[in-house]
């Protein structure tokens, strides 16, 4: 657990704590109850509120933890947090005029999920106005809609020979990501700055590219030579990535440069955007 910061809502400090480990955020609770409510007491009105979720036997307040954060007197207590799930959760238990668009936007969260599970297809036009909202190019989110497909197949394949969602899919993308890019994923997410953040989304065409050869090579050896369980899958996943690894070689020794960018989606979209209003600046000199 590091990074402690203090985050603002509505010009009210709300103390932070990130978990690089778990790759998530922890909130302190008192901090939002005193945002929320406007309360003298946060710590009154949180112990009065936990004490009655307990009753009702809600499961939120059993599986939040205590973390140290640092108090006004520059001294770290341990404090109550909620990571962002179990906040929403508590959220919804607070009656504040602040917490309704909370309300509000778990209650459209919840449509749109079903509205998904019933026509997949939406899935897929909302991905494609979300990336294109958030401003990147048609050819990226092209390529970026073709490597969620080579994942869900590679997963697909996973599940079918015996490995466990969750932490063995987690491991088994490290080792194919190691094996193609030189660095595990958090690693590949340090070197762009990134946190919760997805890293594919913040990878360069490129190395989309060289990901989707990785994930989707992985794929036809496990559907070629049918391994069984977490290591039979683990030494498939090498292999696949191990072949993009060498594509990745092949082309910094042509290219004379590396394909792995720090560069985060932030970054490669002002380099883009630099480029054209450049571009743009010196037509209108000429002109």
């Amino acid at each position: 657990m590091d990074q402690n910061r203090v985050q603002l809502f509505e010009d009210q400090p709300i103390r932070t704590a990130w978990d690089e480990e778990r790759e998530e955020w922890y909130f302190s609770i008192v901090d939002v109850i005193r945002v929320l409510t406007d309360s003298q007491s946060p710590t009154a009105y949180w112990r009065k509120l936990k004490q009655r979720l307990k009753e009702e036997g809600n499961e939120t307040v059993t599986n939040c933890h205590a973390l140290k954060l640092r108090a006004q007197d520059g001294k770290y207590r341990m404090t109550d947090v909620a990571d962002t799930a179990q906040l929403l959760r508590l959220i919804q238990s607070i009656p504040s005029r602040k917490a309704e668009p909370f309300k509000l936007w778990l209650a459209e969260v919840g449509r749109e999920r079903i509205e998904e599970t019933i026509d997949p297809e939406i899935t897929i036009e909302r991905a494609l106005e979300t990336y294109a909202r958030k401003g990147y190019d048609a050819d990226w989110i092209n390529q970026r809609l073709q490597t969620i497909r080579a994942r869900k197949e590679l997963t697909d394949q996973w599940k079918a020979h015996g490995v466990s969602e969750g932490r063995e899919y987690a491991l088994l993308t490290d080792e194919v990501t190691k094996a193609w890019a030189g660095m595990s994923t958090r690693q590949y997410k340090n070197l762009k700055g990134l946190k919760k953040e997805n890293l594919r989304d913040n990878m360069s065409t490129l190395e989309l590219a060289l990901n989707m050869l990785a994930e989707a090579t992985a794929t036809e050896l496990t559907k070629v030579r049918d391994p069984q369980g977490f290591s039979e899958n683990r030494r498939v996943a090498q292999e696949g990535g191990s072949v993009a690894g060498s594509a990745r070689k092949d082309i910094e020794a042509r290219t004379g440069k590396s394909v792995i960018t720090s560069e985060s989606a932030k970054h490669l979209k002002d380099a883009v955007t630099g480029m054209i209003e450049s571009v743009t600046a010196e037509e209108t000199k000429k002109e």
